[in-house]
Parts: structure tokens; C-alpha cells; sequence
């Protein structure tokens, strides 16, 4: 299989919806200049390793061709993006805390992104599978009315968009599939102190399921066929955690809609495909690493997390 192919022709396409951006990263050790960012970048590299994928996004007039054939190199189709000539491309500057347990904003120009209405067009209004990236609720919501036929939909959020949006947030619940969020944002937006109470709280305000992440401790599903949790890949040399949580929802969504498949089983593969797709892109500034990656890398750190999560069924190892 070369890189740039998808493991089943019969899928699903997949349409992200989100920001794109130029990100400055600094860490604990170095730093990085003027990145390709922005949710949708990273959850459409993800989704592309498994299904066709489409993006929905607005750039500046500093966008250039070789960041729209970082695309086109993974068969992102582009019609949905948005060329805006009238300013630049969003941009955040941000810097990482020690153990990358805290990011500090430098420095954010919305630029483009300000005047940003994301526009469904035809051939995407059918699209079976929507991934909603940490946008501001009404432009999610936006997408929602713009779609034609029933589609399995996933949303991010962000504490942003809790603290000052929260009323079109609880409205956009109502309508989802899947609600994706961590455990500081779960907590937040329940006022639930236990992160069980907050997840099955959540599961009550609208979504079908919740997924709560947990960082490097893996994330938990909550459903109404009951809870699962699945551990992080372990990773020994983070670098740039940034977009690890759109590339965790690309790589779930785009696996669903590769086995056009929504009931617990495939959730559950869907999670650790995302939870492998994820690990890439901590281990190199930006999206490059999980850009320039393969679906065979993808399987094997998939496979290594069903070992690692795996319980022998001896008999004699278990007690009676």
C-alpha cells in the first residue's frame, strides 16, 4: 500500500470542517516558526489515511501553493477551501510549559479567520460523515443546516467557546453523534468535579456518545451500550503536542466512515486507530510527522495498543 492510498475503496468520504493557520510553537527545549496548523490541517491529514477527505477552511493571501500540495499530496480534496486575497491566514503563536502541562497564547491574529463562514459545497452537502473541528458553535452549527442527507456527526470544543458561547454549544449538543472533548473542558461545562459524573452528564444533554481525553492517559467512551477506556500510545519523546486532539478525531472519524460503520464495536477500533494516529503528530513540530507517515506505521502502533490492552484468558491465571 503506498502512502497515499486509503485501506478500503468502499468507504465513506469524510468532510472536515475547522480552522487552518500558521502557528509559531515554542517549548520547553526549541521552538518553531510558522507552521501549518489549525484543526482542519491536522484532522484531515489524520482522516485521510482512512477515507476520502474533503476540508472546509479559509486562507489568507499568504497561503502559497506549496501549502495547498501538502493537501493535495495526501488526495485531500480542496474544493471546499476558501481563498480569501483580502488579508492573511490565521495566526497563533503559543508557548508550552514544562512537561507541555500548560500552553500560554503569545499571540493570535484571526486575520481571515475573523470573517470566516464555512460553505458546504454541493458535492459535500451528502457527505455521510462530518467532523466539526474546535470552531466557534454558531459556524458549527452553520454546517449543520447546510447539510442534504443524515450524517454521522462529530464536534470538538474548545474552553473558549464554554465560557462565552455556551448557550449555542448546548444548543449544537443536541444535534450530535459524538461530542469529543478533554477532561478539563468535560469538567468545565458540567461543573462536575468527577470526570464518570461529567461523561454521563454530557451523555444526558444531547450527544449519542462522549469521548473525554485524557492526554497521556488515554480517553474514555461514554455510550449508552456502557463505558470503554483505552490507553495512550507510549510515546517516550513529545515535541509538539499541538493538534494531537484533531488528529485523535480525524483518525476515529475517518476510520468510521472507511467501515461506514457506527455501532460499539467498530467505535472502539475507531478509538484506537485515532489514539495511534494521535501519537504521530506529538513526535515532531507540526503536522509533519503525521503527514509524511504511512498507513502501515498507523497499523502497527494500532496493533501494539490492542497488546497492550489485551488480557490473556487462561484459566489458571484467574482466580474463582
Amino acid at each position: 500500500m503506498d502512502n497515499n492510498s486509503v485501506p478500503n475503496t468502499n468507504s465513506s468520504p469524510a468532510v472536515v470542517v475547522g480552522s487552518i493557520a500558521f502557528d509559531n510553537i515554542h517549548t520547553p527545549t526549541d521552538k518553531a516558526p510558522m507552521l501549518l496548523g489549525g484543526s482542519a490541517s491536522y484532522a484531515a491529514f489524520a482522516s485521510s489515511y482512512f477515507a476520502p477527505t474533503r476540508i472546509i477552511g479559509t486562507v489568507g493571501k499568504d497561503f502559497g501553493a506549496e501549502y495547498i500540495n501538502r493537501f493535495s499530496a495526501r488526495k485531500i480534496d480542496l474544493e471546499g477551501l476558501q481563498h480569501d486575497k483580502s488579508g492573511k491566514t490565521f495566526f497563533w503563536e503559543g508557548r508550552y510549559g514544562d512537561n507541555f502541562s500548560t500552553c500560554t497564547t503569545l499571540d493570535i491574529q484571526l486575520n481571515v479567520f475573523e470573517r470566516f463562514k464555512p460553505h458546504l459545497p454541493p458535492s459535500y452537502q451528502g457527505t455521510p460523515f462530518v467532523i466539526l473541528g474546535n470552531i466557534q458553535p454558531d459556524l458549527q452549527l452553520h454546517v449543520l443546516d447546510q447539510l442534504k442527507e443524515k450524517a454521522f456527526v462529530a464536534a470538538d470544543t474548545r474552553d473558549l467557546w464554554i465560557e462565552n458561547a455556551r448557550e449555542e454549544l448546548l444548543e449544537l449538543l443536541k444535534r450530535l453523534d459524538m461530542l469529543v472533548l478533554n477532561d478539563e473542558e468535560a469538567l468545565m461545562l458540567t461543573g462536575q468535579s468527577n470526570l464518570i459524573k461529567a461523561g454521563e452528564e454530557l451523555l444526558e444533554s444531547g450527544p449519542k456518545m462522549v469521548v473525554i481525553k485524557k492526554g497521556q492517559h488515554g480517553s474514555v467512551l461514554f455510550h449508552p451500550e456502557g463505558l470503554f477506556a483505552f490507553p495512550a500510545y507510549p510515546v517516550t519523546a513529545v515535541k509538539d503536542p499541538t493538534g494531537a486532539g484533531d488528529s485523535y478525531l480525524g483518525g476515529l472519524v475517518g476510520h468510521l466512515a472507511a467501515m461506514n460503520r457506527t455501532d460499539l464495536t467498530t467505535l472502539k477500533h475507531a478509538i484506537a486507530y485515532g489514539t495511534a494516529t494521535a501519537s504521530l503528530t506529538v513526535e515532531a513540530f507540526g503536522p509533519s510527522n503525521l503527514e509524511k507517515a504511512s498507513r502501515e506505521i498507523i497499523d502497527e502502533r494500532y496493533n501494539a495498543l490492542l497488546a497492550l490492552s489485551q488480557i490473556e484468558t487462561d484459566p489458571e491465571t484467574v482466580l474463582v
